[in-house]
Order: C-alpha cells, then structure tokens, then sequence
C-alpha cells in the first residue's frame, strides 16, 4: 500500500454493498480515488435466512442505508470535498439524512481537528424516492445493550410491559456479553469487522476523531431486524443526550448527538418512510432525563456486579481498566454522582470499589460536569444542571456532606447558583417528544412514576 496522503485525496467512493442470505454477512466497500478497496463485514446471526418478495427489498433498502452511515468512518479519514456511490442511485430524503448524520456526527471530530465541514459532505441525488410497504413483522424488539445502567432500565421496563425482546449487541465485548447473560432473555450478537486498511490509514496519518457510532449501530439493528422479521429496534437515549458542549466562541457541540431527539427522529421516521413502514425504531428512555434513569437503575441491585458504563472498556485499542470501572473518567464521574442520590452510599462504593466523591484530585473532573469554569465534557454524560442539583442534594445529605467534593461544592459552587438550580425534582419529571409506540408508553409511563 502506498503512503496515504490525506490532503492529496480528492474523492470518497461507496464502492458497493452487498449481504449474503445464506451466511448472514454483509459486505460494505468504501475506497479513496482509485486506491485499495476497504471492506467491512456486519454479520447477523441466524442465517440462513429466506427473504423473497418485498421484505427481500427491504433488507437492500436498509443494507444501503447501512452503507451510506457507516462510511463515516472511512470518509472521516481524509474528509475530501467530492463524494461518489458507484453502484446504485439514492433519493433526496436519504442524501438529506446521511449528510445530516456527517455533518452533525462529525461535530466533535472536526471541531478537535479544528476542521469545516459545513456544506463539504454532499451525495449525488439520481433517484426518486418510494414509499415503503408494511411487510408483517412480527411483535418483537430487538433491544441494544451497552452494558452500562441505561439498557438496563429498558430491558427490565421491556420485561414488565409484557414485550418480546432479543437482547443484542455489536461486536465482541465480554462485559456487554455478561451484561447480556444476566438479562436471561434470547440474545443476539452481531458481527462487526472494520477494514483493517482503515488502521493503516490512521498510523499513516489520516484525520482520526469521534465518529457517531449510535447512528451506525442504528443501521446495523435496522438490517437485522429485518433479516430477523421483527418490527421494533430499541434504543436507550434519554433526553439529556440531546445537549450538548457549550464551547465558547464556538457554540454547541455534541459528543452524543446520534444519541440525541433529532437524529431519532429524522432517522426513524425515515426508516418509516423508505425502508419499512411496520418497522419501529425507538428509544424507550427519551422522555426520561439521566437523573430519572438513574433513580429507575437504583430501585433494583441485580446488575450491580454486571454492569459498566466505563468507557475504558469499550475502547477498539488501548488499555482498559482492571475492574469494571477506571474510577477517573467523565463517565465514571458522572455515573457515580448520578445514582449517588438515589441509593445507600455502601452499596455505590460497593459498585465503584471507592468514593469517588471523597479524593479531592478529581475536583477538575467533578467541575467540568457541573459546568464549573469547564464545558461538558465530550462524553456521554448528563446535563451540567443535573450535576449541580445532585451534587446540592448530598451537600444536605449527613452521610455525604463531609466527603472532599461535596465540601468544596457546598463552600465554593453552590453560593454562585441560584435556588432552582439546586432542586433534583424538576428535572425527575417524565415527560418529552418520543417515538414511544402510544399503547406501551401508557403502560411504561405509570411504571416510570411508581
């Protein structure tokens, strides 16, 4: 292979895409100018697989969908104003989504790599767009798990309401496995190999950053339920995951925007409109902020010893910590001052293996989540209004209030806020746009506010 230049790139092709009903595996091929092919393979259990008719058609709709999201990874590489798709034609409202998708999903990464991306990623519009077809799908959920508290609340919210549902995940991690197993429902692990060209690319210099890896997931759970003949795809997002870093002198950027209500939306219902209309993606905690989820992972222990939403563990390369949590990053920070207020202070430094409240070293991590002379943090992490009204809760807590951070909070942070910033209620409240189907959100609504 030669050496990769990424300023020398002037195109980025979607070669092709194809998926194999007798062994499952899909096959995406991206390529720069007239360089190497790079192939990736999504690979869903079960096969072989008949698809004949209209859910045939279907599972190509969503298999290019698939294809076009999931080329932000290779595109990211070198960014280069043309692009191209080689093998099959799209309409406007997909080109409209999938640039929307790079634009907003890039955010983070163009903004570290101090890059414009606004008007640069555009897809050549030669199609006209049809209307999907209801196929039959049966009554089930396809549930993503993370293994972290969010999938969790979901799951077992799932269970109460009486919805069918396989457990299912990306890739290979054995944590998320564990997680999964403890569920005790059906699973489903799907296969997701990145080209290995791409790595290459990035030891050769290629632009590298945060990619929107829910919306690629998305696609990928899209095409297996479709392969599967099921009707809902299940998400975890709540709503605080619309907000985003407010960085000054450059606005908003959001680390978790494919997590976020508009791309929810835009790509659910798109999946609605041109892939299958009796297809539901969803996600089941939107109405819910991080406070509430939290106060809903807390009513039960069963997954204390199972579940992690450390993202050192996730990482494709690099270290990962030796117990389920780092203890030192955003997400750990953040998960431990989340559920603090809503469970026995033994059993979180059960969890954690430490009180992570009480090491006044980590004062700068604690700052940056409650927006404390720090933005946000580029994780996936509630709002900064969260983080102020949990942290005032313990101040007035007696077996919390002498811990180092909630000291300094209380003599340092709390007298620069106002009274309504300091009240956990208002931001418990259960409400919000949603795509939710209306007969189950009756019943996951009272089941919320019990």
């Amino acid at each position: 292979m030669t050496a990769f230049d990424k300023d020398q790139v002037s195109r980025f092709r979607f070669v092709r895409c194809d998926f194999a009903a007798d062994t499952g595996v899909a096959r995406l091929v991206y390529a720069f100018d007239d360089g190497p092919e790079m192939t990736e393979t999504v690979t869903v259990p079960g096969a072989p697989f008949r698809l004949d008719g209209e859910r045939a058609a279907a599972v190509q709709r969503a298999l290019r969908l698939l294809h076009l999201i999931a080329g932000v990874s290779y595109y990211k590489a070198a960014v280069p104003a043309q692009v191209s798709i080689d093998s099959y034609a799209i309409d406007a409202d997909t080109a409209a989504l999938v640039e929307t998708v790079y634009l907003n999903g890039l955010g983070e990464f163009a903004y570290r790599n101090g890059l414009n991306l606004r008007g640069r990623f555009r897809l050549p519009v030669e199609a006209q767009a049809e209307p999907a077809q209801s196929l039959g799908l049966r009554a089930h959920a396809l549930v993503a798990i993370g293994g972290g508290k969010d999938s969790l609340v979901s799951i077992e919210a799932l269970r109460r309401a009486d919805v069918a549902a396989t457990v299912t995940w990306i890739g290979g991690s054995q944590l998320i496995r564990a997680c999964a197993e403890r569920t005790g429902l059906p699973l489903l692990n799907i296969g997701r190999a990145l080209a290995p060209e791409l790595f290459e690319l990035n030891r050769q210099g290629a632009w590298n950053g945060h990619i929107p890896v829910t919306a690629v997931n998305s696609a990928i759970m899209v095409l297996a339920a479709l392969v599967q003949g099921v009707d809902q795809v299940v998400f975890s997002n709540e709503r605080s995951a619309s907000y985003g870093s407010q960085i000054a002198g450059t606005g908003e950027v959001n680390h978790q925007w494919s997590k976020g209500w508009a791309f929810e939306k835009a790509f659910g219902e798109h999946v609605q409109r041109h892939v299958a209309a009796d297809l539901h993606y969803y996600s089941l905690l939107r109405p819910l902020s991080e406070l509430a989820v939290a106060r809903q992972f807390a009513k039960t222990d069963y997954y204390d010893a199972h579940f992690s939403s450390c993202n050192r563990n996730f990482h494709i390369l690099g270290e990962r910590p030796v117990n389920r949590w780092c203890g030192v990053c955003p997400k750990c920070h953040f998960v431990f001052l989340a559920l603090a207020p809503f469970m026995p202070k033994t059993r979180l430094v059960r969890i954690f293996g430490r009180n992570l409240l009480d090491d006044g070293e980590q004062a700068g991590g604690f700052d940056a989540l409650l927006e404390f002379q720090d933005h946000k943090p580029f994780e996936c992490v509630g709002e900064g209004k969260e983080s102020r009204a949990a942290m005032a809760a313990l101040a007035a807590r007696p077996e919390w209030k002498e811990d180092a951070l909630v000291k300094r909070f209380a003599s340092l942070i709390q007298p620069t806020l106002a009274a309504d910033e300091l009240k956990i209620e208002p931001l418990l409240v259960i409400d919000g746009e949603h795509r939710i189907p209306a007969a189950l959100w009756e019943r996951l609504r009272a089941d919320f506010a019990a």
